[in-house]
């Protein structure tokens, strides 16, 4: 992810020398701009990622769905709750597993069949 920071900022910087003294983006310092440094508008926001979404042959999803699914892989993933959590900025894990909980049956279910859930089955 901070490589691919460090090539919007590149394209930032491209954007505002082709911009020249038109550019905004010092007045709104966005992460994601158009061509003079406004922030993105939603509605274009929206079209993009929708775009994206289709190019890359993805599920088709809310952009504000993005931090739920997120959320969603990195736990069905394995990743620690207590990770995620503070991922998510949520003030404890508790938090994160009773909005999660809906990941946890299949967890749980993979834990038991497998022994210790990380994906072979023991011998007895």
């Amino acid at each position: 992810m901070v490589a691919r920071l460090r090539e919007q900022r590149h394209r930032q910087r491209l954007l505002q020398v082709a911009a020249g003294p038109a550019w905004q983006g010092d007045r709104f310092d966005a992460v994601f701009s158009d061509e003079l440094g406004f922030p993105l508008q939603d509605s274009r926001m929206r079209r993009q990622f929708k775009a994206t979404l289709i190019c890359g042959d993805l599920p088709r999803i809310r952009f504000h769905e993005l931090r739920h699914t997120c959320a969603t892989l990195l736990l069905k993933q394995g990743v620690n709750p207590k990770i995620v959590s503070e991922l998510l900025g949520h003030s404890s894990v508790s938090l994160t597993l009773d909005l999660y909980s809906h990941v946890l049956p299949d967890m749980q279910e993979g834990a038991a069949r497998d022994g210790d859930g990380a994906g072979v089955v023991k011998e007895w």
